[in-house]
């Protein structure tokens, strides 16, 4: 088995946790495009992270909080002409234990690998230990997403290679949820008054197209599933309502008991709002 090398050591600092106390996906996400920009190079890819299209399947299962101590961990587990595929453990440096399973899909099939660079990479190829990435429908059309942000690329959301930071696609789409929460009725009184939160198990983030500084992008939502306490939020982020996407991320959580910090049913009148939302999904 080839060995996973680690390409980040960092901490959870408390302005990174959100309303649900733990580690915000955003920064989890700002940390794992370092972890990814190492894992490049350290296989002779190009380094950058902001280039589309690009594809992160992430499973969370255990929290981060404030102060924790976490690594990552990486190593190419598939490798071709047209695709290339590196998996990364979020770990918990206190215990040793994994808080996230990460695997990252690059699409080459517009600047194809050499095939010395593919062989070279297939000779380090390591076994995924991790849980498998879940195949789950899209929505069938557009039809029924409401609009939850709305705002333009700022120069400060550069990353280090001078694209547009992976994270800034994953802060618009959290604050899509938050809008999306609201709509529904869980809103920041409910959260507060009910001590409850959105805490995300599962998501699929997928870049289609690089944004540039001042581009307009608006971020629509709608809902996939509806369980007891789950909501699978699909959002969608484009230069209009019509235009084309520039990035997609499939949003799977559940309503959290924050003393508990285990899930909680979803109260009647939330259901029957989110109902309102729910946007039909292609067969599989």
């Amino acid at each position: 088995m080839a060995p996973w090398t680690e390409t980040v050591r960092s901490v959870v600092s408390p302005w990174e946790c959100d309303v649900t106390e733990h580690f915000t996906i955003a920064y989890y996400f700002d940390r794992l495009a370092d972890a990814a920009a190492t894992a490049a190079e350290q296989l002779g890819l190009s380094s950058s992270t902001g280039s589309a299209p690009h594809r992160f399947d992430v499973r969370f299962v255990r929290e981060l909080r404030a102060g924790a101590s976490f690594h990552i961990l990486s190593a190419p587990l598939e490798c071709a002409e047209a695709s290339v595929r590196i998996g990364h453990q979020i770990v918990d440096s206190a215990d040793g234990e994994v808080a996230a399973w990460v695997q990252e899909t690059l699409d080459r099939r517009t600047a194809p690998l050499p095939r010395p660079l593919i062989d070279d990479i297939g000779r380090r190829l390591a076994v995924w230990p991790g849980p498998a990435v879940e195949q789950r429908p899209d929505p069938a059309t557009n039809d029924g997403f409401i609009a939850t942000a709305r705002d333009r690329i700022k120069p400060s959301e550069l990353g280090g290679d001078g694209k547009v930071a992976v994270s800034a696609y994953v802060h618009r789409f959290t604050a899509g949820c938050i809008q999306g929460l609201a709509a529904i009725g869980a809103t920041a009184s409910y959260m507060e008054s009910g001590r409850r939160g959105y805490s995300t198990f599962e998501l699929a983030l997928r870049i289609n197209d690089t944004l540039r500084i001042g581009d307009p992008v608006v971020v629509e939502t709608g809902i996939a599933h509806l369980g007891n306490s789950s909501i699978r939020f699909i959002h969608r982020m484009c230069r209009s309502g019509t235009g084309p996407e520039y990035a997609r991320m499939a949003q799977f959580g559940v309503q959290l008991d924050l003393d508990a910090r285990r899930p909680a049913a979803l109260p009647e009148n939330l259901r029957a709002a989110a109902a309102h939302l729910l946007v039909p999904v292609a067969p599989q």
